[in-house]
Parts: C-alpha cells; structure tokens; sequence
C-alpha cells in the first residue's frame, strides 16, 4: 500500500521530498545523546544520511564522542549504499545496552567521509537532541532515524511499511 505523504508547512521538510538512493550530508545542528546520565556524544560538526520515506539519521565525528564507553561487538552488515557496518555495545556505570551504537568502516565511495563518524539507536538511549529538541526514534528495530518537529511522514519502520 502507498503512503499519503503529509504536506510539510513552512520550515519542514518531507521524508517524501528525500532521494532513493541516500545521500550523505553535511549539518552544523547541534547534536547530543544522552546515556546513564551522562553525555556520551555531542557535535554541531555532524552528518546526516537522507533517504526517502526516512528521517534523517545523524552521525557524530569520533574526536565528539566519548568513545571509552563503546565495545566494538562481531555484529556486522552491508547497506547497498553505503557501505558494511559495524555495531557497538555502550557501557555507562551500570548500565549496559547492546548494539546501541553503528559505524560504517567500509563505506561506498559515495560516503566515505562518513568512516569515521558513528550513529546512534535513540531509543535505546536515554534521551537524543537535535537543536535542543529530544527527537523521537523512527519506528521499528532496524532504522536509525531522527523525527523532529520539521521533519514530516509517514515514516518507514512501522508494521506493514517495508514495502515503501
């Protein structure tokens, strides 16, 4: 089934109005993830992937990140465009989450300045921000995206939307 994609008013954009295939960009909004009450990254130096039918996922630069907290795991995969990927798990105190954390170590030519920069699941951590607003996480298990107030659907993720 085809989605009716939402009109975006002044100011907003639609997931809609984004290529297929991504495209990789780069963005001075401030950025910041929050994890067991401390703040594990944060950028106004980031970059963000956008692809039709998805919010934009942020990426944040290695050298912004307090990098002691991610463990490199053996979970890989590949993207068709942009490239094999890595997963971390993320450790704070006591709290532990598994695969909270990717990295594209490989990527395709078209995104390789995005090698050493990392992306992060945001519900799996306590709070994302965008600009000072908490973002809520893209629906499903598989997608990283980043929804905020100027950024319209319907999104790609929820049950029945694989198809889009």
């Amino acid at each position: 089934m085809k989605p009716n994609p939402i009109p975006p008013q002044p100011g907003q954009e639609s997931v809609w109005d984004y290529p297929r295939p991504a495209i990789l960009q780069d963005t001075n909004k401030s950025l910041r993830v929050i994890f067991n009450g401390i703040v594990l990254a944060e950028t106004n130096r980031g970059k963000r992937v956008l692809e039709t039918s998805h919010p934009p996922t942020y990426y944040f630069p290695s050298e912004d990140i307090k990098l002691e907290h991610l463990i490199e795991t053996p979970r890989k995969g590949l993207c068709e465009w942009k490239g094999r990927y890595e997963y971390y798990d993320v450790s704070v105190g006591d709290k532990y989450v598994n695969y909270g954390v990717w990295r594209y170590f490989d990527p395709t030519p078209d995104f390789i300045s995005i090698q050493e920069y990392y992306g992060f699941v945001a519900n799996l951590m306590d709070a994302c921000y965008v600009n000072d607003e908490l973002v809520t996480p893209q629906p499903g298990d598989f997608y990283g995206g980043w929804i905020t107030a100027d950024i319209v659907g319907p999104f790609k993720g929820s049950p029945g939307t694989m198809g889009w």
